[in-house]
């Protein structure tokens, strides 16, 4: 059993940036409904928690607040921006709202030592994002930080473990953020680094056999990161009592299904390949909305599995790749959360399912999949592939899917990859990938007028898929493919790059 870190989530943009920030300190964390009582902290057997921000002035009817049996829990408190507040508020601090918003990078000062900022240079920046703020700090506490604008940034419990800091500690912007939060995790709350990949792949080995017993495993193989290194972690624990099914949905790249068997055959580990093309497009056919587009695949996926199932005889689970993020994007976590769109692992599962769903992964985050593959030995070429959505390229394709839309979607993303391999991007880039716009517009191509379609290209870096920034690939780059394009895929005559970054954009599309 890990030691583990609560996360109270009050709805900020930036949750699941502090989850990442004590990820990486090899500390256990998980975030939970901001309203959940003290008595299921002690049950879940909390070591300390953070109250996250959010985007609520706690002065809102509605604004969410906290279970007051949490600070007679004994147990180290860290808040955030809102999580401040609502410690200044329980004890009686005065918080006011704020006539002018403290937004952006500012300096802070320690007028007091304070183990949360030891090490941390006086006036290093911290990126504030805020209106309310505290005025007066409750009796027992000290002030252990002041904003540039000689607000109050941070205070602590003159004798409990009860801190509070106005600005965001997790985001890039606070030069010194990752201090701060390892001084509260090690210094304050007394943790052991026991998160590791070598840690999680021993307990989720034990997990698997004491759920699957004599039981068989039916594993979708998508041939993903999160797939494949689970279909290494099921071989791994039960053997071949895992099942890895390869369905060819129609919407894969261009000789995926080939590349998948060879990389699974060198470490022999036997896969089942159907092909269920017709299935899935002819469900598909004239269906636009990307929401629709992403239940039928969940759908037909998990129709096609039982089918598969049925053939092979005493299958009793299906196993499924599902990460942290996918949790949070679908809604299913946090009491604050907003559905950004549904995943086909999480969202388009019937009610009623033959089979018994594990997710292993269900609570890692990307790069920790990856450290669990180099740990299982998942050959490099599988470990370091870009991300690929579970509906594929039917989130790709904008507008209605067809074969004819996605031969010419496969030939460009062929492209776009086999350059960047060439040009040695490929590594430098955590996810790049074409996209089939409903659009056409004129050009001239061998002194003729053509009316075809605009393909764009996208190309970004993050870490865990919750935020990420556009790539600048050197426009030489970016002009190599598109001529490849133009020239080689007919029905495309115009290529534009995509400089959205997320937010206020997602990574796909659709």
């Amino acid at each position: 059993m890990h030691e583990l870190v609560l996360i109270l989530d009050f709805g900020s943009q930036y949750t699941q940036l502090i989850a990442r920030r004590i990820r990486e300190e090899q500390v256990y964390c998980r975030i939970e409904r901001s309203d959940l009582s003290a008595a299921e902290i002690k049950e879940l057997g909390a070591k300390a928690l953070v109250l996250s921000g959010g985007p609520n002035s706690i002065f809102e009817e509605h604004a969410p607040q906290i279970d007051p049996g949490i600070f007679e829990l004994g147990i180290p408190i860290l808040g955030v921006c809102y999580g401040l507040q609502i410690i200044a508020q329980h004890f009686n601090g005065k918080v006011i709202p704020g006539k002018t918003r403290e937004y952006g990078p500012m300096g802070v000062q320690f007028p007091e030592p304070s183990p949360l900022f030891e090490g941390v240079s006086e006036g290093s920046q911290v990126w504030m994002s805020h209106g309310d703020h505290v005025e007066t700090i409750p009796e027992s506490f000290t002030i252990v930080a002041r904003s540039s604008g000689n607000l109050i940034a941070g205070m602590s419990h003159d004798s409990q473990p009860f801190y509070g800091v106005q600005f965001h500690p997790e985001v890039n912007h606070t030069v010194q953020g990752q201090l701060i939060i390892s001084n509260f995790l090690f210094k304050i709350a007394d943790f052991s680094r026991d998160w590791t990949s070598s840690s999680f792949v021993e307990g989720a080995i034990k997990d698997i056999r004491d759920t699957v017993g004599e039981g068989k495993v039916l594993l979708g193989l998508s041939g993903g990161v999160d797939s494949s290194v689970l279909a290494f972690l099921m071989h791994e624990a039960i053997g071949d009592k895992c099942v890895p099914v390869f369905i060819n949905n129609g919407l894969l790249r261009q000789r995926e299904t080939e590349e998948v068997k060879s990389l699974f055959e060198a470490s022999h580990i036997k896969i089942y390949q159907h092909d269920y093309t017709d299935a899935f497009l002819s469900e598909l056919a004239g269906v636009v909305e990307p929401e629709k587009k992403r239940k039928i695949i969940g759908r037909v996926f998990i129709e096609a599995f039982e089918e598969v199932a049925r053939e092979i005889k005493g299958i009793d689970f299906l196993a499924q790749g599902t990460l942290y993020p996918d949790v949070i994007e679908s809604g299913t976590m946090a009491g604050h959360g907003v559905t950004i769109k549904s995943h086909h692992n999480v969202g388009g599962l019937p009610e009623k399912m033959a089979l018994k769903v594990i997710e292993p992964f269900k609570e890692l985050f990307k790069d920790e999949v990856r450290d669990v593959g180099r740990v299982l030995n998942v050959p490099v070429k599988i470990i370091s592939r870009h991300p690929f959505p579970g509906p594929g390229l039917a989130v790709r394709c904008l507008g209605a899917v067809s074969e004819d839309r996605l031969s010419i979607l496969r030939a460009a993303d062929q492209i776009f990859i086999d350059t960047l391999y060439e040009t040695g991007w490929y590594d430098k880039i955590w996810q790049a990938f074409t996209v089939l716009l409903p659009i056409q517009t004129v050009g001239v191509m061998g002194d003729k007028r053509t009316y075809e379609n605009v393909l764009a290209i996208r190309a970004v870096h993050s870490l865990d898929g919750m935020t990420a920034d556009w790539v600048r690939i050197p426009y030489e780059i970016i002009a190599e493919v598109s001529s490849k394009i133009v020239n080689s895929v007919s029905g495309v005559n115009r290529v534009v790059y995509d400089v959205t970054s997320k937010p206020p954009g997602t990574i796909e599309w659709e």
